[in-house]
């Protein structure tokens, strides 16, 4: 299926996917979920991807089914010669199947068309399986770490939480 830059008028679909994909009971029903990590039903909100969507060097990507509906999507942002990803985000119900690799790929191809030489993400240091799975696709721990925010629309942590970097060199 095709993945396609997102526009202004994807955002209510960006946004019941990105918070099914995270939190939330149908969350638990694929391998991605925070829902045991944060409290909270949203991940994020119509304010909050539309700032990410205006910011320079940024855009999401989606990928659709042949009847449009967006199934996935990753949020990617310039910052100098790299490439942040983040929000990478899969219907549950249809999470491993390829589409997360498939957007991995398709961020990895605009990242050097953009002119960066590494893609780079934060990851929820706990997160185990999600850190293995990005290791078999290249990404590699930078020893960074990095405090989680308190006390923002990503939820209330049931435990302390801190972030991973981890990145890729594409270039």
């Amino acid at each position: 299926m095709p993945v396609l830059p997102a526009t202004a008028s994807d955002i209510p679909s960006l946004i019941s996917l990105i918070n099914r994909a995270y939190r939330g009971e149908e969350s638990r029903r694929g391998w991605t979920t925070e829902a045991h990590l944060l409290d909270g039903e949203l991940r994020t909100d119509e304010k909050d991807i539309l700032q990410l969507m205006q910011m320079p060097g940024a855009t999401f990507l989606k990928y659709i089914n042949e009847d449009g509906i967006i199934q996935g999507t990753v949020f990617l942002k310039k910052s100098d010669d790299k490439m942040y990803l983040g929000m990478l985000s899969v219907s549950p119900l249809l999470q491993s199947q390829g589409i997360g690799k498939e957007l991995m790929a398709d961020a990895e191809v605009y990242a050097r068309k953009c002119g960066c030489n590494a893609v780079f993400m934060k990851v929820i240091s706990i997160r185990y399986e999600l850190i293995a799975w990005y290791e078999r696709k290249g990404y590699r721990k930078t020893g960074e770490r990095e405090a989680f925010p308190p006390g923002n629309h990503f939820g209330t942590p049931t435990q302390p939480l801190e972030f991973l970097l981890m990145e890729k060199m594409i270039g």
